[in-house]
């Protein structure tokens, strides 16, 4: 880092996000960043499974058995609505409204668990109906995309409940805002990821 840069983060300046007003900030935000490109990675292969094993049913399930698209579209509604009370909580945090930016947070948490509440009840349903993920290679590709990034949202709504801890025990600072941004990246990064499993996999099951 120049050494003009160390001189820009010893000097506060109101310009700059509370989370990047230290080197510590900056260089673990950055981090993060390739952190996700190394997710985007687990996911392009992931996807890339699908795509060529979507068609191959062994005479199981297809995708216009299973998709409900009254399902599917509540999930993406509602990962979609979180996303941007995720935006809001980033937004109140710069303001330094502690309360405001909790309460967007809570909210959020409460949109993932929905999420993932409907997810679950999407694969038990499936599994009643003989899908299972042995049935076929596309049930395979399917739950292993599907399910890796439930899993990835179930992380997230576990991090921000930590994250509401901390802001509680400390209130906004350095740290905690470091903290709320990172956690912002990772859940809009989900909500990218869902955007593309909506479109691969579920319009294009349903119009196939």
């Amino acid at each position: 880092m120049s050494l003009a840069h160390e001189e820009v983060l010893s000097h506060p300046d109101h310009d700059i996000p509370l989370e990047y007003s230290t080197e510590d900030g900056v260089l673990k935000i950055f981090g993060f960043w390739i952190f996700l490109a190394t997710d985007l990675i687990l996911f392009a292969c992931l996807f890339s499974m699908y795509q060529i094993l979507h068609l191959n049913t062994a005479g199981g399930p297809t995708e216009q058995d299973l998709y409900n698209v009254p399902e599917f579209m509540a999930e993406t509604l509602i990962l979609l609505v979180s996303s941007f009370t995720c935006g809001l909580a980033t937004l109140e945090m710069r303001k330094g409204h502690r309360g405001a930016l909790m309460a967007w947070l809570i909210v959020t948490v409460l949109l993932g668990l929905s999420f993932i509440f409907l997810e679950v009840r999407e694969f038990v349903d499936y599994v009643g109906r003989g899908a299972t993920m042995q049935r076929s290679a596309f049930l395979s590709s399917f739950f292993t995309l599907v399910g890796t990034h439930g899993c990835h949202v179930s992380l997230g709504i576990l991090w921000m409940l930590s994250i509401l801890y901390q802001l509680g025990r400390r209130g906004i600072q350095a740290i905690t805002a470091r903290k709320v941004f990172i956690v912002g990246l990772y859940w809009h990064f989900l909500d990218v990821v869902w955007v593309f499993i909506f479109t691969v996999v579920y319009l294009q099951g349903v119009m196939h």
